[in-house]
């Protein structure tokens, strides 16, 4: 069996039980499952795993009809249900018994049912109905992990038409005392603006609130749905171009907790949003480009071209530098910057310059000349990525 196999195994007993007791009583609890996981990796034909599948939903369907099954033994056999379901196989019987697990039962029995609901079910189930008033109960719990289970699940399958019934609590979390609440309420509702944009028009202020949070996770949680509303109608958010030049001059400078780092880059994910914002918001807005100037260029001194992270911020920095209204010395480091992706030898730089090149070129058709030889050997690049790339803007600099 493979060493994936085996630390699978070996990991299950912890993330499914959280009892005070023995590992030896913990192990007994995951022991059908691991049982399961091993016979399926054993197998050698499809045919093999689609009958030991089949033989484990008949059993699985006896257990839970089974009046005597215990909550405890339901949320093990629930969790067996989920590998058979991720394995392809349905198993539609069970879903009422995950919802029926989610609605009772302790913390750790409800997140099991809760997970099961949110990967059987999908957003158009008739048995949706049945969780509404289970998430509306967890919503005003004064459980921590009970609210939170409630705010990812109402944000991942409820419909447009639920919405109504679970907004007023998801928006009242928006100020509760615990930053994961509020972290995650401004997550559901960001689910509720793409599907159903109307419903939340009225707490545009709070999406302010949430802006200015304390906490940088929240903060950044608000950002999705920003960079939604700002990509439909820029000219209502250029009043906050500052506060995104001023959010992303911090973020540059590492002022976030060093939990945002990634191989010591500060808040990278965070820093790539805030430059396409900024690319919106600067877009022919003179005053608007003059606040965001100084912090492109620092966000173009520190991304140093050593890990693939920082390819990505400075491919961002580029575009947002050619889409505001432009500055001199701005546009020559970027075009640099370009210069250095397309003449790499290594095919993913190459690509990440001809895709700049692809985006700057309808602007500055003059830079891409300047490279023409190095495009033109690109022609007969082996990687059919690469070629393509090339066959966008051929055209430009041949004319």
């Amino acid at each position: 069996m493979s060493d994936v196999v085996e630390k699978t195994l070996t990991a299950l007993p912890s993330l499914l039980s959280l009892d005070s007791q023995a590992v030896a009583g913990k192990l007994s609890v995951t022991s059908k499952l691991g049982n399961l996981i091993r016979n399926i990796t054993e197998l050698t034909s499809k045919h093999e795993e689609e009958k030991l599948i089949k033989k484990e939903l008949t059993a699985i369907k006896e257990q839970v009809s089974s009046p005597t099954t215990t909550l405890r033994q339901m949320k093990e056999i629930m969790v067996r249900t989920i590998y058979c379901e991720m394995l392809g196989y349905e198993a539609s019987f069970s879903y009422i018994h995950a919802i029926k697990l989610a609605q009772q039962g302790s913390v750790l029995e409800k997140r099991v049912g809760y997970l099961a609901v949110s990967l059987f079910l999908n957003e158009s189930h008739e048995l949706l109905l049945l969780l509404v008033n289970t998430v509306l109960k967890d919503l005003q719990s004064t459980n921590l992990i009970e609210v939170c289970m409630a705010l990812t699940v109402a944000s991942q399958i409820f419909p447009k038409d639920m919405i109504p019934a679970v907004l007023p609590l998801v928006e009242d979390k928006l100020t509760h005392s615990k930053e994961i609440i509020r972290r995650k309420a401004v997550l559901a509702l960001y689910k509720f603006y793409l599907i159903a944009p109307n419903q939340v028009q009225h707490i545009h202020d709070k999406f302010r609130k949430a802006l200015c949070d304390k906490d940088p996770g929240v903060m950044t949680a608000s950002l999705h749905i920003y960079l939604q509303m700002i990509k439909e109608s820029p000219d209502g958010y250029r009043d906050l171009t500052g506060s995104f030049a001023a959010i992303l001059k911090q973020v540059v400078g590492g002022k976030l907790p060093v939990d945002f780092n990634y191989h010591s880059v500060p808040a990278p994910w965070l820093q790539i949003q805030l430059l396409r914002i900024l690319a919106l918001l600067g877009k022919d807005n003179q005053s608007g480009s003059e606040l965001m100037y100084d912090v492109l260029d620092e966000s173009l001194q520190r991304a140093e071209m050593n890990h693939n992270i920082t390819y990505a911020i400075l491919y961002e920095c580029v575009r947002t530098v050619y889409t505001i209204n432009p500055k001199s010395d701005l546009l020559e480091k970027a075009a640099k910057c370009i210069g250095k992706f397309v003449l790499s030898p290594k095919i993913n730089l190459k690509y990440l310059g001809l895709k700049a090149l692809t985006y700057v070129v309808q602007q500055d058709p003059n830079l891409a000349l300047q490279h023409q030889m190095t495009i033109i050997e690109c022609l007969d690049h082996p990687d059919p990525i690469i070629k393509r790339e090339v066959n966008v803007f051929f055209p430009v600099i041949t004319g």
